[in-house]
């Protein structure tokens, strides 16, 4: 299914790139290498990859700049984040930021095949609406989530950009409305067999909502936080067709 996409390489160390190019193609990807953020841009503004492995430590402007930078201008291409010393706060600030999923360096390459191939398949089942999709619109405080379309409403109908990982997460919420959900059932929920055991991506994407939804997200009444139980959309949600 993946076989083919186009993969944009951005790493400062020519040998990673050479080592992750031979690999990845070997599986059939298309990969194109660039050293820093300045020639990220130049081949972004020509193409866009399927998916971008964006490292942390580079000169210039580094990963987080470069990630905050494509999502502020709703560029919404999949990014796997590489952070040198697999530090939990770099993997945090990477997930607000808006990278897709992080792996910490040293790793294997058969292991960012795996994520390669998760974010991908992701990505893939986001773009294809599904019997499941129905109903179409749900209304919820002033906000409408349009699941056909992927997109979230507000009540003068400007569309507000959300990622794939916020879409899915916030589709969780209006279906279990006014119910506590755990961290381990967000990510089961949102994420199905790819959910994986760093329960503050949950606590990340939540504050990526927040941000979006509420008008003071440091004070939510939308999505709110139970103590010692997880989150809860306190909302009534209405569906349509």
């Amino acid at each position: 299914m993946n076989k083919g996409k186009h993969l944009l390489v951005v790493d400062d160390h020519g040998e990673i790139r050479d080592l992750l190019k031979r690999f990845l193609e070997q599986h059939g990807y298309r990969v194109q290498g660039v050293r820093d953020g300045q020639e990220m841009r130049q081949y972004l503004s020509r193409q866009q990859p399927d998916l971008i492995i964006l490292d942390l430590m580079l000169p210039g402007d580094d990963g987080l700049t470069l990630c905050r930078e494509l999502r502020g201008q709703g560029n919404q291409v999949p990014i796997i984040m590489l952070t040198a010393m697999g530090e939990e706060t770099d993997r945090i600030v990477g997930l607000e930021m808006g990278a897709d999923d992080y792996l910490p360096k040293p790793f294997n390459p058969r292991e960012l095949l795996a994520r390669i191939k998760a974010v991908l398949r992701r990505q893939s089942q986001a773009e294809q609406p599904t019997i499941t999709d129905s109903p179409k619109q749900l209304r919820f405080a002033h906000w409408t989530l349009d699941t056909a379309r992927r997109e979230l409403i507000d009540r003068q109908g400007v569309t507000i950009s959300l990622s794939t990982a916020e879409f899915d997460l916030l589709r969780v919420f209006t279906r279990h409305p006014n119910r506590v959900l755990s961290r381990d059932q967000l990510l089961d929920l949102a994420r199905g067999r790819e959910a994986q055991a760093f329960d503050r991506a949950i606590d990340t994407l939540v504050s990526r909502l927040r941000r979006k939804l509420e008008p003071d997200s440091r004070h939510p009444t939308l999505i709110k936080t139970i103590w010692g139980g997880g989150y809860m959309l306190a909302t009534e949600v209405h569906h349509e067709d």
